[in-house]
């Protein structure tokens, strides 16, 4: 019995969720573990699909590879979950159905540590546990990554003959999430070697229909088509699917009727809504020819035209100063109006401002970018990672776009527990990595999920890099991920050493991207020891510690002190680098003012001996 002779003559209904009905029944830890502990309870949802007329099954191993299954310190009992997976589905199966190897996606929405040979090693491992066992085949479901999908694809390809289903999901009807049309997709995972292409999770039957109407049917490989039950509904802390499992029988014929073979059912799916898709498709034959719909094609219009240069463009042109100067923690912006008005006089070319550095709260960013632009001040926003969703922060972004604020310094974020609401969440559904990258994607005119956004953003974004390290070679390795994520220049954190300026522009002589060189004068000896002792990635000299301790109590001779070994640190980062980032140490901006003029003086002094030479 070969599923692929099947499909040839009929249309095959596949089983539904398996996460759904365990859910249900109370299970809230690796539902792949129940394959050991529980495989009664297992075969029982096998046998329920079977009996409401599923002719194809899945074996309960979507989460069953090493990098899943460490997150419950199972990683060790790959082989263990995988094999018996398989042994309780062909028990079930009783050789009348098929038994598809379940491989599922590792990527998702979040960013993963994991390397790519560590993701290829953990899905190989998978594959030869569940080509050992003898399935009838592979189903490859829940891919948002297509690249992933592809590469696990080619990874099986290379090592059976079975049969191969591959599923893609979409956050948005017809486009996947980096743009790419479904139809282009699905042929692209049939030129790999695919046998069945389709799509499964996220959307119910009425948007993937949608999305099939353009996917015409292909050469080689049949469509399969595994929707959720609806739109979940959340309701006292748990998720659930409202929608009548009679509703799948319509459903059914209408898959059918854009070229579907391989019907089965995802999230929320029961064998009440297999059984009502066996008897939409009871008697129907596959459909042979089909009409295929044209893809609306959205205008995507040019990114707006920059009305003066960015910033990474002006450093690479002359030297370049920006100037953080955090937004109040308070209502009253008289102070920092003032101190912004004189930092645009001093000669800056942009003001930067953290997200809530510490974790503390202060006046929105953006509030205060806008403010910065009606004074004619360039605003350069930080974005972090911890306040918002992958939904807040597409939002954030379109916002930002819309409001012209087109700089921009993607970071993590410092953790909840540090600031004024230690019991505060934080979010971190993406990484800096990641969010970088999600940025950029603005530049092409596409969303995070994939969706059009109709206009290109011409976002400019920084990334953070901390020098203050033993082995600053190993932490450039790190920068060097975020630069090939997209990260347009660099921002570090504030040094307090000459030495480590000099090893930190050796280190990286081959990078391209300007680097702006972080100083944060100090304001007395308190305020040093703290820096030193208690801010993560800010380390200060000895002797720098020793200059501030011998002005301690005098206030005056603290901010000249502070003020001459700035100076200092600025003579050797002028001779390395193009770009200097002054942070204000509490509102002192007149000793930044200072410092600016200082940096002008010397600038010019430069460039007055290299004209002169």
């Amino acid at each position: 019995m070969s599923l692929l002779t099947d499909l040839k003559k009929q249309i095959l209904i596949a089983d539904g969720a398996m996460g759904t009905i365990l859910y249900s029944h109370g299970v809230d830890r690796s539902f792949e573990e129940l394959n050991v502990t529980h495989p009664e309870q297992i075969q029982n949802v096998h046998e329920a699909y079977i009996n409401a007329g599923a002719n194809v099954i899945q074996t309960n191993t979507y989460g069953a590879n090493y990098i899943k299954l460490a997150r419950y310190g199972l990683e060790e009992q790959v082989k263990k979950i995988n094999q018996k997976a398989v042994q309780i589905a062909k028990q079930a199966a009783k050789g009348k159905v098929h038994v598809l190897g379940n491989i599922g996606g590792i990527h998702g929405a979040q960013t993963l540590i994991e390397t790519e040979e560590e993701i290829k090693r953990s899905f190989r491992e998978q594959l030869y546990c569940l080509l050992l066992e003898d399935v009838d085949g592979l189903i490859l479901e829940t891919y948002y990554n297509l690249d992933e999908l592809k590469t696990v694809l080619k990874i099986a390809r290379e090592e059976t003959e079975l049969p191969i289903v591959t599923n893609v999901s979409m956050h948005e009807p017809g486009v996947l999430e980096n743009g790419l049309a479904l139809t282009e997709a699905l042929k692209q995972l049939e030129a790999l070697g695919a046998d069945v292409v389709g799509v499964n999770c996220r959307l119910g039957p009425s948007q993937m229909v949608t999305s099939l109407e353009s996917v015409p049917l292909l050469e080689k490989a049949y469509l399969a088509a595994y929707p959720n039950a609806s739109l979940p509904a959340y309701r006292d802390g748990v998720l659930f699917y409202e929608n009548e499992p009679d509703y799948f029988q319509t459903c059914a014929r209408d898959l059918r009727n854009q070229g579907v073979r391989l019907i089965g059912g995802c999230c929320g799916t029961t064998p009440e809504h297999v059984r009502a898709l066996a008897e939409g498709v009871k008697n129907v034959a596959p459909l042979e020819e089909k009409v295929v719909k044209q893809e609306e094609l959205v205008e995507i219009l040019p990114e707006r035209k920059h009305r003066e240069k960015t910033i990474p463009e002006l450093a690479k042109e002359r030297p370049t100063i920006i100037v953080e100067l955090d937004a109040p923690k308070h209502l009253d912006i008289t102070d920092y109006v003032e101190g912004a008005k004189a930092l645009k006089e001093a000669g800056i070319d942009a003001i930067t401002l953290a997200d809530n550095s510490l974790a503390t709260p202060r006046i929105s960013n953006v509030a205060i970018a806008t403010i910065l632009q009606e004074l004619g001040i360039k605003p350069l926003v930080h974005l972090t990672c911890r306040d918002r969703n992958l939904i807040g922060l597409q939002s954030h972004l379109m916002g930002l776009h819309t409001l012209g604020i087109t700089e921009m310094l993607a970071i993590t974020g410092d953790p909840t527990k540090i600031g004024d609401f230690p019991g505060a969440t934080s979010v971190f559904d993406v990484n800096s990595f990641k969010l970088i990258e999600l940025i950029k994607k603005g530049n092409n005119g596409i969303s995070f999920s994939g969706k059009s956004l109709r206009e290109k953003t011409s976002f400019s974004v920084a990334a953070a890099f901390n020098p203050n390290v033993a082995n600053v070679k190993r932490a450039v390795q790190r920068l060097e991920k975020k630069i090939a994520s997209g990260a347009d220049y660099i921002l570090t954190q504030p040094v307090y050493s000459n030495e480590k300026m000099i090893e930190l522009k050796e280190a990286t002589a081959h990078i391209e991207a300007p680097i702006f060189l972080g100083i944060m004068p100090l304001t007395s000896t308190k305020n040093a020891e703290f820096l030193h002792n208690e801010v993560p990635g800010i380390k200060l000299t000895d002797e720098v510690r020793a200059r501030m301790k011998s002005a301690e109590g005098n206030r005056a001779l603290s901010t000249r002190e502070s003020i001459e070994i700035s100076k200092e640190l600025i003579d050797t980062a002028i001779e390395h680098f193009n770009g200097i980032y002054l942070i204000t140490p509490f509102m002192r901006y007149d000793i930044c003012v200072e410092l600016i003029h200082y940096i002008h003086e010397k600038n010019a002094l430069v460039k007055t001996n290299e004209v002169t030479i």
